[in-house]
């Protein structure tokens, strides 16, 4: 097996996920790339959400739908769902690691970890790696987007909308496997690839910050062992060493297949002062680290560096083309562009669909050519006389009520009609006689009602 030795799985057309935190439009867009790729089953399996009760929530699977259960306890989760070996944490800054860490503790199924959240404390991402690295748990994150594997697995919004999916063909597995730091360069990878080869077979975004945990190396190794894989392609930036170990590596033979790498932020140079990019770990803190130097020292190495980033994707056309006219590489047949259907509030949003506005309850729904209480169509409830009495027995008490009641309620209405003082104390006076009260406490009640302002004989 290829991914023996690798910590972060290999991921299959079977993967399944727990995702923690309530992330409902990443869900959907996993369940809608399940669908797409036609995986058996979703490979959300639950949700895990610590401040509410069980309960499930509805999503779609393809033009069905399903129910995915949410469980307020990790290790329930995990017993309930044992096919389970990836972690998908949405959880904040603020409480990722405690969460992490007690994922950690089911190291036996749990193989990998997705974090997506932002800004963790430095302090505690090193803990939570060498934690994860004590239990043979692969780290994706902190900081990342995620990652992809066409056909088979999608952690979270990677790849970004269904319709970007299809354009790059991320339902299908190519011959191309990259590894980047940025989240958002990553979805530009999946598009120049696919305009340059046969498409992505696996990407990863292994996060931003000055201490990721997997690192560039551990995801290349693992494409380097694949036999599905034939091109290797790095995004790297400035900030950081971790390239030269790519060149070791490079150098002493451990990685062969052809390898296509650029370190973007060499427009730092011309700036006269050190100059932070948007991540964490994106700054020059000396020369080793700039982006031109990496570069250089990855085109010694003897991979495939470009001029700039515009020749990119040349660079990976010239290599994929040269594999294919040596026979070494042999694409695979183009399947038929799969369909998912569109939900109605996108369509309606683009102007594709439009229709009326329905009211639907518990007591009444407008959907249909008629409008319906309870059940029953309006035209029965003329047809049966039913007036305002048999209408309210219909709405509050779910049910057709017989004419006592019905008249017993109407009676009511009559009496409580007219808001004004006197009717309230007659009111009063007949529910204090229906009571069973005496003749002057009925009267006493209703007098009381009305007050002194409207006692005026």
């Amino acid at each position: 097996d290829h991914e023996a030795d690798h910590k972060v799985e290999n991921f299959t057309a079977a993967t399944r996920c727990v995702v923690y935190g309530l992330q409902h439009r990443a869900v959907q867009g996993m369940l809608d790339f399940d669908y797409m790729c036609k995986r058996e089953k979703p490979s959300v399996a639950a949700m895990i959400f610590p401040f509410s009760a069980n309960h499930y929530i509805k999503f779609y699977w393809g033009t069905e739908e399903t129910l995915v259960p949410v469980y307020q306890k990790m290790e329930e989760a995990f017993e309930k769902h044992p096919d389970v070996t990836v972690c998908v944490n949405f959880a904040s800054f603020r409480s990722v690691y405690s969460s992490v860490m007690e994922t950690l503790n089911f190291s036996d199924q749990i193989k990998t970890i997705a974090i997506i959240a932002e800004g963790v404390p430095e302090s505690q991402t090193r803990a939570l790696n060498k934690e994860a690295h004590k239990k043979n748990v692969g780290i994706i994150g902190p900081a990342t987007v995620g990652g992809i594997k066409p056909g088979c697995f999608r952690i979270g919004n990677t790849g970004g909308m269904l319709d970007n999916i299809v354009m790059s063909k991320l339902y299908r597995p190519g011959s191309v496997a990259y590894v980047s730091k940025s989240g958002g360069m990553s979805n530009e990878l999946n598009n120049i690839i696919c305009q340059n080869s046969d498409g992505v077979y696996e990407g990863v975004a292994i996060g931003g910050d000055r201490y990721p945990g997997s690192r560039f190396i551990d995801h290349l190794l693992r494409y380097n062992d694949n036999p599905s894989v034939h091109i290797l392609v790095l995004l790297g930036e400035v900030g950081g060493v971790d390239e030269y170990e790519i060149c070791e590596a490079l150098k002493s033979g451990r990685i062969t297949k052809p390898l296509v790498a650029w370190c973007i932020g060499t427009c730092a140079s011309i700036f006269p002062f050190e100059v932070q990019f948007g991540h964490a770990g994106a700054l020059a803190r000396g020369n080793m680290e700039t982006a031109r130097a990496k570069n250089q020292a990855l085109k010694d190495a003897g991979a495939h560096v470009p001029n700039n980033f515009f020749e990119f994707g040349n660079e990976i056309k010239k290599i994929y083309d040269g594999l294919v006219e040596s026979g070494s590489l042999v694409p695979a047949p183009e399947p038929e562009t799969p369909k998912i259907p569109m939900d109605y509030t996108w369509a309606k949003r683009l102007g594709l669909v439009r229709k009326p506005a329905n009211f639907i309850s518990s007591i009444s729904d407008d959907r249909g050519d008629e409008i319906q209480y309870s059940g029953m169509p309006i035209s029965e409830v003329f047809e049966q006389e039913l007036v305002v009495g048999g209408v309210i027995s219909l709405v509050w008490f779910h049910r057709q009520l017989p004419a006592y009641a019905t008249k017993f309620i109407e009676m009511i209405l009559m009496v409580i009609a007219d808001h004004g003082p006197a009717v309230s104390g007659a009111h009063n006076t007949i529910v204090a006689a229906r009571a069973r009260k005496d003749l002057v406490s009925s009267l006493t009640s209703g007098f009381l009602t009305i007050g002194p302002r409207s006692i005026w004989w």
